[in-house]
């Protein structure tokens, strides 16, 4: 099966289809509608061959549905039918469960993001599980807000490292990993990574997507 992957972020769209040697990047923003995205992904993707698409989206996404419009971008989100606007199979997941997906080498996986906020999931055999673990409460806040792009900005490197070690430590103690993955852009800048845990890639996503109709997950 030949299949289209959509990565989409807040700043931007990223798609790759099978078979392909290059992804392909398309520019979002904060005020982005599923309404522009098809016809600027049909365009884009106007020579490859595709049956089916696996979309990874940012935000909630609950039976293959999106369950609520992101918070960094348009409006227009929540109960859009992709399968319509594309004339084909669609699966949606969100985009931290995707990248664990394509991450997965076996065992109790744990996925965490760093990047503009922190996305959490987990992969077991089939069984792929969405957490909202970056909304917990942490310190005077949520974890999200000590070890996102802001909280960065604002401590500077050496404090938001410290934070991320300590979330990655309570996330460890509670969900007991075989393996931690971290991904999101800002992953790269720790200067020790912690035991069990391994650096991830963008390019998992992509793997996550072509892996989703290769066999039935739980979800």
């Amino acid at each position: 099966m030949n299949v289209l992957v959509i990565d989409i972020g807040g700043s931007n769209i990223k798609i790759l289809g099978t078979g392909q040697p290059e992804r392909i990047k398309i520019p979002s923003g904060s005020e982005f509608r599923p309404e522009e995205l098809v016809p600027l992904v049909k365009d884009a993707a106007k020579d490859w061959k595709y049956e089916a698409i696996s979309i990874g989206f940012p935000g909630v996404v609950k039976h293959g549905k999106i369950a609520a419009d992101p918070v960094n971008m348009g409006k227009g989100w929540k109960g859009f039918d992709f399968e319509k606007a594309f004339g084909c199979q669609v699966k949606i997941i969100n985009d931290a469960v995707m990248q664990a997906l394509g991450s997965y080498e076996g065992g109790k996986l744990l996925f965490m993001g760093f990047g503009t906020g922190l996305g959490t999931a987990m992969v077991f055999e089939d069984l792929l599980l969405p957490l909202e673990g970056g909304h917990l409460p942490f310190k005077m806040g949520t974890f999200e807000t000590h070890v996102g792009n802001s909280a960065l900005k604002k401590l500077g490197k050496k404090k938001w490292m410290e934070h991320v070690y300590q979330t990655i430590e309570h996330f460890r103690h509670c969900f007991q990993p075989d393996e931690i993955v971290l991904g999101g852009g800002n992953s790269k800048l720790l200067e020790d990574i912690p035991a069990d845990c391994r650096l991830g890639s963008n390019k998992n996503a992509f793997t996550g997507g072509f892996r989703l109709w290769e066999k039935t997950y739980k979800l």
